[in-house]
Formats: C-alpha cells, sequence, structure tokens
C-alpha cells in the first residue's frame, strides 16, 4: 500500500539516536529519575514520552549511546490533523517484512520505533512501498 499522498511532510527520516522503551505497571507511578531527566532534557530536547493508562505505564526515550534496542523512524510531518490512513500506510510494509512496530503520535507527526537488528529489512519494505527517506545510507543497526 503506498504512502496516501506525495507530499514533503511524509517524508521519512531515520533518527542517529537509539531508543529504550519501558512498561511499568500502572502503580509503580513514573519514577523519579526519569521525572528529573525529563526537566533536565529542557536544555537539550530530545523524544521523550510517557504514556498511562489503567493497566500500565510506557515511556519511551533516547538511550544513552548505543546502548538503545530501538531505532526510531521520523514522518517528517507536520500533517494536517485530519490526514487518514497514514499510520496504516507507513505500518503495513512492516508488517509484510515482519518487522515489530511500537508507534507514537504527537499533534505534528508520528513517530515508529522498530528495533535495532530490523533496521535495514524497514527500510527496504518502505522504499519498496513508495515511501522517500530524506537521508539515507543502509548501516543502521
Amino acid at each position: 500500500m503506498p504512502p496516501p499522498l506525495n507530499h514533503p511532510c511524509l517524508e521519512l527520516e531515520l533518527l542517529d539516536q537509539t531508543f529504550f522503551v519501558k512498561q511499568l505497571p500502572v502503580d509503580a507511578g513514573v519514577p523519579v529519575a526519569i521525572v528529573s531527566g525529563l526537566n533536565a532534557a529542557q536544555d537539550n530536547p530530545s523524544i521523550f514520552s510517557i504514556t498511562r493508562t489503567r493497566e500500565e505505564i510506557s515511556i519511551v526515550g533516547e538511550a544513552i549511546g548505543e546502548d538503545g534496542e530501538w531505532k526510531c523512524i521520523k514522518i517528517a510531518g507536520p500533517m494536517e490533523f485530519g490526514m487518514t490512513g497514514v499510520i496504516c500506510g507507513f505500518t503495513t510494509p512492516l508488517k509484510n517484512a515482519n518487522v515489530p512496530v511500537f508507534a507514537m503520535s504527537t499533534w505534528n507527526t508520528d513517530y515508529v520505533l522498530i528495533p535495532r537488528g530490523k533496521v535495514d529489512e524497514a527500510v527496504a519494505a518502505l522504499m519498496e512501498d513508495g515511501w522517500k527517506f530524506r537521508h539515507i545510507s543502509l548501516k543502521h543497526a
């Protein structure tokens, strides 16, 4: 399934840094070290997300050095809020290539984390499907 629109806001960017994804029980609360790190990151902003539901707390952030197990593909954005089918169109070729994803959305765009060891497969599947990367070289994991 090709991208829903051929538009610069749908170009992809493979971010250089690695990421961590943590799941905590809902009654655990957000660790003080995580909150402190978030406050300290104001001078050096990076991707950081805390999502709490009735079942769990999920935390995603930039790993220190190359310790992260995930890489991130960012859809350029900003996208109009009413644009539909983007995440479905993006994840379908990844599903077909057997690449697991952890998706996060913001108002402006979507970020999709993939396991480090699956980067080349993910990039190849997306490019074959018609997605365009802004800057890419296949030497990732």
